[in-house]
This record gives structure tokens, sequence and C-alpha cells, in this order.
């Protein structure tokens, strides 16, 4: 082999590493590109499927058992009403609440009363009746049956809830559907 074909097999061997690192490197970004451009606004599905059951399990829990709001202290305002008023309340919004979230209809709006009634409940059911330090206070962080509150699970239905306030349905629901469909009526028109 002569000297020009020996450099020329050492130069593009090494000419091929630098290029499938910065394919390799690149790669993240194209990812993420297309998974902006493909499937952006698919996210929400999820929390609103998983908040839909679990509350849906709830409300219908509710429903088939008996009532025993009597024997809370709801914060106020709703400690001003009746303990029947605010058990059918409940029912009502943990039985039509899911329904919509797995429609995609009114999500901002059902979600956020979904979390003033997760707000009630941790306040009346799931915070800690006494504690006197943080390290006390974040045993109820949990999930037990040790009498320590047990606000994890209604917290993190907080932040799922959060999500879908700020974000709305998604791509996929009643709510985007109606959007898309109100700003094909606004560009006909003149």
């Amino acid at each position: 082999m002569t000297d020009l074909a020996k450099s020329t097999d050492n130069d593009c061997s090494t000419c091929l590493i630098p290029s499938c690192i910065e394919q390799i490197c690149a790669a993240p970004g194209q990812i993420s590109r297309w998974l902006d451009h493909n499937l952006h606004g698919l996210a929400p599905i999820f929390p609103r499927l998983l908040l839909a059951y679990e509350f849906g399990e709830a409300g219908l829990e509710k429903l088939h058992g008996e009532n025993w709001f009597t024997d809370l202290s709801f914060p106020f305002p709703f400690s001003l009403l009746p303990a029947d008023f605010s058990w059918t309340l409940a029912i009502g919004l943990e039985i039509i609440a899911p329904i919509a979230l797995i429609l995609g209809l009114l999500t901002r709006f059902f979600s956020a009363a979904l979390m003033v009634l997760t707000v009630v409940a941790i306040a009346a059911v799931h915070w800690p009746a006494e504690w006197h330090s943080l390290a006390e206070l974040w045993q109820g962080y949990a999930i037990s049956d040790h009498g320590y509150g047990n606000y994890k699970l209604p917290l993190l239905y907080l932040f799922m809830l959060s999500s879908l306030v700020l974000s709305g349905s998604g791509r996929v629901g009643v709510d985007a559907w109606l959007n898309r469909r109100a700003a094909a009526v606004s560009a006909k028109s003149p």
C-alpha cells in the first residue's frame, strides 16, 4: 500500500468518530423537537385519567356508603353547610368531575373544583389533628393507618390538578375540539 492510501485510510477512520459523536449529541435535541411537534399536548391525558379514576372511585364509594361527614369539622365556609348537603355535594363533584376529566370537558373548571374539594379534605380528614414539630407534621406525609394524617395522596392530587388548571385538557379532549372549532369559525368570519 502506498503512503497516500495509508493516510487516506487513517483520515477516514478518524473522521467517522467525530461525525458519530456529533450525531449522538444531536439525537436528544432531535427527539425533543419531534416530541414537541408530534405529541405536544398529549401529556395532560395521563393525569386526567388517573385523577378521574381516583375521584370517581371515591365518589362511588360515598354514593354506596353511609354519610360519615357528620363526625367531621370542616373549615370555614364549608362548616356553615349541613353535613348532608356537603356529602351530596362531594358525591356529585366526585361523580361528575371524573366524567368531565375523561372527556376533557371544562378541564380547568373541574380541576379547580376538585382542588377545593381536596384542600377541604386535607383540612378535615388528612391533616394531623395534633402536631408539635415539623417532624411530627412530616409523619402525615405518608400512606398509612397510624393516625398521622395521611395527606400524601391528596397533596399529589393537588399538584396533578394544578398542572391541569395550567395546561387544560391538552390536544385530546372536548375543550381542545371546541377551541379548534372556534378558531376555524373566527378565521372564516370577516
